[in-house]
């Protein structure tokens, strides 16, 4: 994360969890497919890095399916983790960090990430990848549940107005909309066709959509091993 990014979900952090399953209407089926994802690998995961974690929604939801798992939470924002911290105690580990930083040592069995790569700017998410594809162990899963950018600018703007639309039939706000554009601000949404394709650049043989709902899509790929 920029500086300002950091300082704009610090800020959100306590009232973050609270509008979630407006401003993501598949919510359920987004994360649920995320955490399904995760067969992909020969062995249920043991050793899990969630990067851009923020208040722990993704990484509670692996720890309910793989309770014998162990989760570590990335982000750059202290207070977002102080959230996922109350949230899942000693269940997690947690470290302060931004996604251009070196990863936590691995091997990993599975690298999971939830509406964050995106504040990266399409070279950022490239080095990215291939630093995952390194921290994993063979036949290891990265899941990225990601919001993704239409492929042309005029379906990028029909994605967008579903979103808006979408949101505030589930009940959003307006002073919440206004707090999620905040957010929005620090966006670099690439295409799922872009990304799939760098995930392939970076060496994983395996990549695939595994879920789309307009803007929230589910990309997965898999270390050969």
């Amino acid at each position: 994360m920029t500086d300002s990014a950091v300082k704009t979900f610090s800020r959100h952090a306590p009232g973050y969890d609270d509008p979630r399953r407006r401003l993501v209407p598949p919510f359920d089926a987004f994360y649920g497919a995320a955490v399904d994802a995760l067969a992909l690998a020969p062995r249920p995961p043991r050793r899990v890095l969630d990067l851009g974690a923020g208040t722990g929604l993704l990484g509670d939801a692996v720890l309910a399916a793989y309770p014998d798992a162990h989760v570590t939470l990335l982000d750059g924002a202290a207070p977002m983790l102080d959230q996922a911290r109350a949230r899942l105690g000693a269940r997690a580990g947690y470290v302060v960090g931004d996604l251009d930083e070196p990863l936590p040592a691995g091997p990993w069995d599975a690298v999971v990430s939830a509406l964050a790569i995106h504040h990266l700017d399409d070279a950022g998410k490239r080095e990215l990848f291939g630093r995952v594809h390194g921290a994993l162990a063979p036949g290891g899963v990265f899941v990225n549940a990601e919001q993704v950018a239409g492929p042309t600018a005029f379906l990028d703007a029909h994605l967008r107005a579903w979103h808006e639309r979408r949101s505030r039939a589930l009940g959003t706000t307006d002073e919440e909309w206004a707090a999620s554009l905040q957010r929005q601000a620090h966006d670099r949404c690439a295409s799922v066709d872009h990304q799939l394709a760098w995930l392939r650049t970076a060496g994983f043989g395996d990549a695939d959509c595994l879920f789309r709902d307009h803007r929230f899509a589910v990309l997965v790929a898999r270390r050969s091993g």
